[in-house]
């Protein structure tokens, strides 16, 4: 298990259904927090979710999400697909007997959660320990950088249950694995490994598990260390990337750079 965060001892800003936020001037850290059941996910969670990211100050460039215990999040909370679900939601059973618009509606919601981890202000790092299965692989991939413990566990599940990713994790995953074998993944549900995770790019790096803390305070350093807006257009640059031709990414390029340069020239608007 990771060491415990300094930042942890802070008064949150939000701690409801498994989700704790905590901010520290620049930096957020976003916890799982029921390691109980190795944070399993609902809809209850996805909501905290979505609501950690509205709360965000304005000051924060960073956002760290983490995990209490050994697993970073054993996925969807199986109690879902039971007649009963869960105490106050219908069940993914009812949901599915219901009109086609409010299933649809009802998975964009969940979405959200997974969503907000991409804005172009803010740069955030999944700190990643044990399994992430299913839905807690999905929400690692929802942030830009990976760090974890050598003793990760990263499987897509959805399939191997009748079902898909649908929790915004096939679009990253694709990218930086590839067509071939993201599909390999999600239809196997196999486990991916931190050596194995780190070679193929899901990974930016794997460290001790005591030593995951560290590692991800040392990269979020790092990272503040270069000019806010700075790190703002450089990451839209790389978001956009893949949806370009050369061209239009050369344009995009001499755009940022243009606005870059007039900002250091006391020029910005």
């Amino acid at each position: 298990m990771a060491a415990q965060d300094p930042v942890l001892d802070q008064d949150p800003v939000l701690d409801q259904d498994g989700v704790r936020l905590t901010v520290d001037d620049a930096i957020a850290t976003v916890t799982l927090t029921n390691p109980a059941k190795r944070n399993a996910q609902s809809p209850a969670l996805w909501r905290a979710l979505t609501e950690a990211g509205r709360r965000l100050p304005g000051s924060v460039r960073i956002v760290v999400l983490r995990a209490e215990g050994k697993s970073f999040s054993a996925g969807l909370d199986r109690q879902a697909f039971t007649p009963e679900g869960f105490d106050g939601e219908p069940s993914f059973l009812d949901m599915a007997r219901g009109p086609d618009a409010e299933l649809d509606a009802t998975i964009a919601e969940y979405q959200e959660a997974f969503t907000w981890w991409r804005r172009s202000d803010l740069l955030t790092i999944a700190a990643v320990q044990g399994h992430a299965i299913g839905a807690g692989f999905q929400l690692a991939l929802a942030c830009d950088l990976r760090v974890v413990a050598d003793d990760v566990q990263f499987a897509m599940r959805e399939t191997s249950l009748g079902l898909v990713p649908d929790l915004t994790g096939t679009h990253p995953l694709v990218g930086l694995v590839g067509y071939a074998r993201a599909l390999e993944i999600c239809v196997t549900g196999r486990y991916v490994p931190a050596e194995e995770a780190v070679a193929g790019g899901l990974a930016n790096l794997s460290v001790p598990a005591d030593q995951l803390d560290d590692a991800v305070r040392d990269l979020a350093s790092a990272v503040l260390a270069a000019p806010r807006d700075a790190v703002i257009e450089t990451k839209a640059l790389l978001q956009g990337a893949l949806g370009r031709d050369l061209p239009a990414q050369r344009a995009a390029e001499r755009a940022a750079q243009g606005r870059r340069l007039r900002d250091l020239a006391g020029l910005g608007e």
